[in-house]
């Protein structure tokens, strides 16, 4: 029996291209011999769109971007297979990036509806979305990282001299401001003086009533890729070498302006800290499925975590699924062993008893 793969993508969201690209790689990654699949097209707009089954490869993303007329009623019904087929399909793998997909909210929705779906839970989604809620955690958890200070956006309003000053006095120059609640480096800046932070507020309040500001380090960029549920396990690790002065969205997703060092040229002692940091985090979290883990390793050999993506990128320069390759296991097998990982959560959540 092949198994009813609802495939998730676009969003309303900044990050709306980047799940297409993903959403084309994962279906052109997917064996039909083992998988039926289900596209469900959300647009810019929030209207969720149900494509047809797809039965062969897709060449572009304009494919996968399916008319406002074919648009459904969000409802219980847009998760079966068709018409004729009322029983609902084997699992959901939500392709989002950002908020309204990788914030829990679709999770959130998939609960309510009793259906599997690939990686984490509307907890770790919305704590790893929100990175000054992410980043809390993390301290409760002794995970040593940066220093950082958080702002919303009223706040800064009513006294933005007393922001400014207050970035400047817990962490000085370089320093990143970041949207609280945005991947893909959308809306980073680099700030060296109180201008470029001015500025760099300014732009970050743009995507987000929130904002991070971080103490810059000098130090090398190194990820991993973390697998499981209960007992998750890391790829090799790699390096993130940006031609740019940083790894912005451009190098990310449109110049390819970055070296991916994979396995990464650090220490066993180095890949051991790293490693057991990445697992801390991902229980932290109470993650499943998939996170990248993103540190930053200083030149005496100490590594602090960044980040947690909870739903990393599937697109050909990605670096999550690059690092599996590496470890040895291939892309169509990797999103193989994801689904498994839905189904297997999702058993688990029926044994709990919700009446007394």
């Amino acid at each position: 029996m092949k198994t009813k793969l609802g495939l998730l993508y676009g969003g309303k969201s900044a990050e709306h291209k980047v799940s297409l690209q993903t959403a084309l790689a994962v279906i052109r990654a997917l064996d039909l011999e083992k998988f039926e699949i289900h596209p469900i097209y959300i647009n810019v707009e929030g209207g969720w769109i149900k494509g047809p089954q797809l039965t062969g490869p897709v060449e572009n993303v304009m494919a996968l971007e399916f008319s406002q007329g074919n648009q459904l009623s969000l409802a219980p019904s847009l998760f079966q297979a068709d018409k004729q087929d009322q029983q609902p399909l084997d699992v959901i793998f939500p392709l989002l990036h950002g908020p309204n997909g990788e914030d829990g909210t679709v999770q959130g929705l998939l609960e309510l509806l009793n259906l599997p779906y690939v990686g984490n839970g509307v907890l770790a989604s919305a704590a790893g979305m929100d990175k000054v809620m992410m980043k809390n955690v993390f301290a409760q958890a002794g995970l040593p990282q940066v220093n950082y200070v958080a702002f919303i956006k009223s706040e800064w309003e009513k006294a933005k001299e007393k922001a400014y000053v207050r970035v400047e006095e817990a962490l000085g120059y370089p320093c990143f401001v970041k949207p609280a609640n945005l991947g893909s480096s959308v809306g980073i800046s680099k700030c060296a003086n109180r201008a470029e932070l001015e500025a760099a507020f300014g732009e970050a309040f743009q995507f987000d009533r929130k904002v991070i500001i971080e103490e810059g380090v000098v130090a090398r960029e190194i990820e991993v890729g973390v697998l499981g549920n209960d007992d998750p396990e890391c790829s090799v690790a790699g390096e993130i070498v940006p031609k740019m002065d940083f790894y912005d969205y451009k190098a990310k997703y449109e110049d390819g302006d970055t070296a991916l060092i994979i396995p990464a040229d650090i220490t066993e002692e180095e890949y051991g800290q790293i490693k057991e940091m990445a697992i801390r985090a991902f229980k932290a979290l109470d993650c499943s499925g998939l996170v990248r883990a993103d540190f930053f390793l200083t030149k005496d050999g100490k590594a602090l975590i960044n980040e947690v993506n909870t739903m990393p990128g599937f697109t050909p320069v990605s670096m999550f699924p690059l690092l599996w390759k590496h470890t040895g296991v291939e892309y169509p097998q990797l999103i193989e062993r994801l689904v498994n990982l839905a189904k297997e959560r999702h058993a688990e959540k029926q044994n709990i008893k919700y009446t007394f």
